[in-house]
């Protein structure tokens, strides 16, 4: 009976100490206030929205002055044979 009794409150220390460090864990996470993940999360999508504003204005740029004059030009030639 002696080790029955013996065994179980060795348990009981050992949960005890698990949940007390637990605990500690708990509290120094919920105590961190520094906020810097959403800073460098904030940055993060501004730089990509910007960079994105940035291609996707390059690229209508490029389609508007470069790529589409010339694929007027070559349907037209396609359709304006003498044949």
């Amino acid at each position: 009976m002696k080790k029955i009794i013996r065994f179980a409150n060795e348990k009981m220390d050992k949960a005890k100490a698990y949940f007390m460090v637990q605990t500690m864990k708990m509290k120094a996470s919920t105590s961190n206030n520094s906020g810097e993940n959403y800073v460098d999360s904030a940055v993060k999508i501004l730089i990509a929205v910007v960079l994105g504003g940035l291609l996707l204005a390059g690229l209508y740029a490029l389609f508007g002055d470069v790529v589409m004059p010339t694929l007027k030009s070559k349907i037209q030639e396609m359709f304006n044979y003498g044949g």
